[in-house]
């Protein structure tokens, strides 16, 4: 018998913000899905099953007042999470893994992406390592092009870390080799990462707009939206690393001077208004070196700000 694309999160089936859990996704019927994909490609045996792969399940399970976050006013948002409206929102579940196959896992991801991207729903994706994006890109492939916008400490153009193509150093290189991704905006990237001069070359050759957190500091969050093309459609996806480890610490490259969470929460909104998004990640957070669950708290802001703007901007009217 094959394997199921997903199966339920974690020991207890736990969802997020316990919204129904939907692994039928050939008959899916939802405005907004939440799906886990825990299992990045390794480099080497010990990244097998990282901390990382934890993250899904603890992100959903760090809200012990669901029924406050859906249903009371949120000031983040002007009202209720989902503003009234008969919204679907299902959490699809984890997408399988199998320990002698690490590329059936990209696999199932893809296909599960695809179904749920065709169904019409607004895909969420929690990670995982940010490796986890390239099926989920692959999934998007439509005839328009799509502009990809990331927030990250690294510039992740890898093409391969021992010889592995698909890892986390290397989703927006592959990106860039996807026809139906057109224009990319890189934002908060600082520090020292895995970046080579190659990588950079390589990222300002195609046209990537790199804006450096030092930049993005002195200009402004409203002039980085600016910066980035209008009308959609639109990819986010989100390293948290990205963000300030003042407040997301559960990471495992530390670099100060990130987005802190007004910036953040700008980019979220803005990027939802100026055109449709069809998804978004949010990757590499390592729930063990949280400090005081504010990782988790700030992760579960970030993902329900996205779905109230969302929401107010009419997509699922």
């Amino acid at each position: 018998m094959d394997k199921p694309l997903t199966k339920a999160p974690g020991s207890i089936p736990s969802t997020f913000l316990n919204y129904p859990l939907e692994l039928d996704l050939d008959n899916l019927e939802a405005d907004i899905a939440v799906l886990g994909i825990p299992y990045g490609m390794p480099y080497r045996t010990a990244e097998m099953a990282n901390d990382q792969s934890r993250a899904p399940d603890v992100l959903r399970q760090v809200s012990q007042e669901s029924e406050l976050t859906v249903n009371h006013f949120d000031w983040d948002l002007g009202g209720p999470l989902m503003d009234g409206k008969p919204i679907r929102l299902v959490d699809c579940g984890n997408v399988t893994a199998d320990r002698y196959d690490h590329g059936a896992h990209y696999q199932r991801a893809e296909e599960a992406a695809r179904k749920i991207l065709a169904s019409g729903a607004t895909l969420i994706t929690i990670g995982g390592d940010h490796g986890i994006p390239i099926p989920v890109m692959r999934a998007l492939e439509r005839e328009e092009k799509i502009t990809l916008v990331h927030i990250d400490a690294h510039l992740d153009w890898r093409d391969d870390v021992n010889g592995e193509r698909e890892g986390y150093s290397s989703p927006i290189r592959r990106a860039s080799e996807m026809d139906w991704f057109g224009h990319i905006t890189q934002i908060g990237i600082r520090g020292i990462g895995s970046a080579r001069t190659g990588e950079v070359e390589a990222a300002r050759a195609y046209g990537a707009d790199i804006i450096t957190a030092y930049d993005m500091h002195d200009m402004g969050m409203e002039a980085v939206l600016d910066r980035i093309p209008d009308g959609g459609p639109y990819y986010l996806t989100i390293d948290a690393d990205g963000i300030d480890p003042t407040i997301m610490p559960a990471v495992m490259a530390q670099t100060p001077g990130g987005l802190d969470w007004m910036q953040t929460r700008k980019l979220i909104h803005g990027l939802v208004k100026k055109g449709r998004v069809l998804g978004m990640d949010l990757v590499e957070i390592a729930p063990m070196h949280d400090v005081g669950n504010i990782t988790m708290v700030h992760a579960e802001r970030l993902i329900c700000n996205f779905i109230g703007a969302t929401v107010r901007a009419g997509y699922y009217d």
